[in-house]
């Protein structure tokens, strides 16, 4: 009966303890408020998505840069871009040079340096400069024969026997022949018509007539020959190149139509 009692007695006395209920602890993470975003979903939707690196290619540190550095390919894309879009960024395009213009260089320089080029029109100007001077010069001797009564003969032309510069009668001669590089100058102003080709055409006249007379009587001896001679083709070449040049001066006349 006793022990009976005793469990009766604590059996109430486990009644009468209040229980004591653990309350639950909810961890609440700070909510933003609508339209908002946080620090850490900015920095996950700045980062790109990174992929996972293949199996067996590697890159390396200038091969970023490479790809990393912007070329001038994009610089042009940008400019044009913003140009269509209204932007005012004409004066700040980047163009890529173009290299038809250096590829065509050569073959323009060929075909003027090959258009500009004639040895046949070259030739005929030589023999034709030749000609001419020889008939002038023999034209002078002829108005000598009638002023002066002297001789007709080739030995004028091609032999040193009449020029003489301390005498009055090798003066006849001597003036007939500086007389025919004037003349041989207007004949440059008319077929050569060039003022950078009258030294070439006058030197390749006076060496041609010295070949000349080589062949028909020897080459010349006496300082005289050559005295002349060299004055008569500096007139031809100063006096060429100015009537030349007044030729190339002139305006171009047009057609009339």
């Amino acid at each position: 009966a006793t022990t009976g009692i005793a469990q009766g007695a604590s059996t109430c006395e486990i009644k009468r303890q209040p229980i004591r209920k653990s309350k639950p602890t909810m961890t609440t993470t700070p909510t933003s408020a609508p339209g908002t975003t946080t620090a850490k979903q900015r920095t996950n939707t700045l980062s790109p998505p990174t992929s996972p690196p293949r199996s067996g290619s590697t890159t390396t540190p200038t091969q970023r840069s490479r790809h990393s550095t912007p070329t001038r390919s994009h610089f042009t894309r940008r400019h044009n871009s913003s140009s269509q879009h209204g932007g005012d960024n004409n004066n700040t395009r980047l163009t890529m040079p173009s290299l038809s213009s250096h590829q065509n260089t050569p073959s323009s320089n060929n075909s003027s340096s090959s258009s500009t080029f004639h040895p046949k029109l070259i030739i005929s100007q030589i023999i034709a400069l030749q000609c001419f001077y020889y008939a002038i010069l023999g034209f002078i001797f002829q108005i000598n024969h009638v002023i002066f009564a002297t001789s007709i003969t080739m030995d004028r032309i091609f032999t040193s026997k009449y020029l003489d510069v301390w005498s009055a009668t090798g003066w006849i001669d001597n003036s007939a022949v500086l007389t025919s590089s004037v003349a041989g100058a207007f004949l440059l102003a008319i077929i050569v018509e060039k003022s950078k080709k009258c030294l070439d055409f006058s030197v390749t006249l006076f060496f041609l007539h010295i070949l000349i007379s080589a062949m028909y009587g020897g080459l010349p001896k006496t300082w005289d020959w050559w005295i002349v001679h060299l004055m008569g083709m500096m007139i031809m070449i100063l006096l060429g190149e100015y009537l030349c040049s007044r030729v190339e001066m002139m305006d171009i006349p047009l057609l009339v139509l």
